[in-house]
């Protein structure tokens, strides 16, 4: 293997992680800030009378605004210190698999070039759809749910003063962006080596059948196997770099990001459910299906307006 493949991997994993990390290490601070206030209990306060709709109690706002606006394992830490049944576990699994650490990975979108309102709207849609349709349509799951192997939670080092909670932050954010330079740079690396190697047209070729399925084109394949796999705001490298190598078009880039807002890191997004003692392949597959459906759906409202954009400047220029 030659060492200038290596090379150009490793500079274009550091460009990447530096590109993210702007973006990650304020936003960071700025929520560990926010956990130490009473803002965070205003919010939940705020959204307990809208969740009876749903079917959940008011202090399942909890876990939904920790979910959000941090990650997945605040949420699930957060329900782990409620009584909750099966189904409102369930129902807190699935709308937090939609809509998860919203802050980081929309501002990763608005970076890829994804308009931030777009990103919103669908995973919050998705949330709060798949919550009303499991409450309306799941007579059981009534018993309390049982949690298991999480080890009970030990006691946290509170921070003292100002100081101490921004530099508890500060922390969190540099131990973020280093679990991020740990995973992009070696695939950056190694997405370098199979571009020279030509084994991504391969990879392209095997997935074209998806892709053409739900209305992308082929040269999206690396782009969709790096947010399935790692998540959204890991594979925006992978995006970053698509769109400036692989001619990856803005259509693509949209139906690609829709996809993966309701479908990324399916193995690890998953995994982490299972402690909570909730059913997680009706999870799996509901964010499969969901994604599958609402791609295609917006890429064929997407060709049809442009179907109709096109026939009406043929028809002007006839009249001219």
């Amino acid at each position: 293997m030659k060492i200038g493949v290596l090379k150009r991997g490793l500079l274009v994993g550091l460009e990447t992680t530096w590109t993210l990390g702007k973006i990650i290490f304020p936003i960071t601070i700025l929520v560990t800030i926010l956990g130490y206030t009473p803002i965070l209990g205003y919010i939940a306060t705020l959204l307990s009378p809208l969740l009876g709709v749903i079917g959940l109690p008011g202090e399942a706002a909890i876990p939904l605004v920790m979910g959000n606006l941090l990650n997945l394992f605040a949420g699930i830490g957060a329900i782990l210190t409620l009584d909750l049944t099966v189904k409102e576990v369930f129902i807190l699994a699935t709308m937090l698999s939609f809509s998860h650490n919203l802050l980081i990975e929309s501002a990763v979108a608005k970076k890829v070039g994804i308009k931030i309102s777009v990103v919103l709207a669908v995973r919050i849609g998705l949330a709060i759809f798949s919550a009303f349709m499991i409450n309306l349509l799941w007579q059981g799951g009534e018993q309390q749910a049982q949690y298991g192997f999480f080890p009970s939670p030990e006691a946290e080092v509170v921070p003292v003063g100002w100081g101490g909670i921004i530099w508890s932050g500060v922390e969190s954010a540099l131990m973020g962006i280093a679990q991020l330079a740990l995973i992009v740079i070696p695939l950056m690396i190694v997405i370098q080596i199979m571009k020279e190697r030509q084994w991504l047209k391969v990879l392209s070729k095997w997935m074209s059948p998806f892709t053409k399925l739900i209305g992308i084109q082929a040269n999206t394949s690396t782009t969709l196997a790096s947010g399935l796999v790692i998540g959204l705001a890991y594979g925006a490298g992978v995006m970053i770099q698509a769109v400036k190598e692989d001619g990856v078009k803005k259509k693509d880039l949209y139906l690609v990001f829709i996809f993966l807002v309701a479908c990324h890191a399916v193995v690890e997004d998953t995994v982490v459910f299972i402690p909570l003692g909730i059913p997680v392949w009706p999870l799996l597959l509901i964010r499969i299906v969901t994604a599958i459906i609402l791609t295609m759906s917006v890429a064929y409202i997407w060709r049809y307006l442009e179907m109709k954009q096109n026939q009406g400047r043929k028809e002007t220029r006839y009249e001219h």
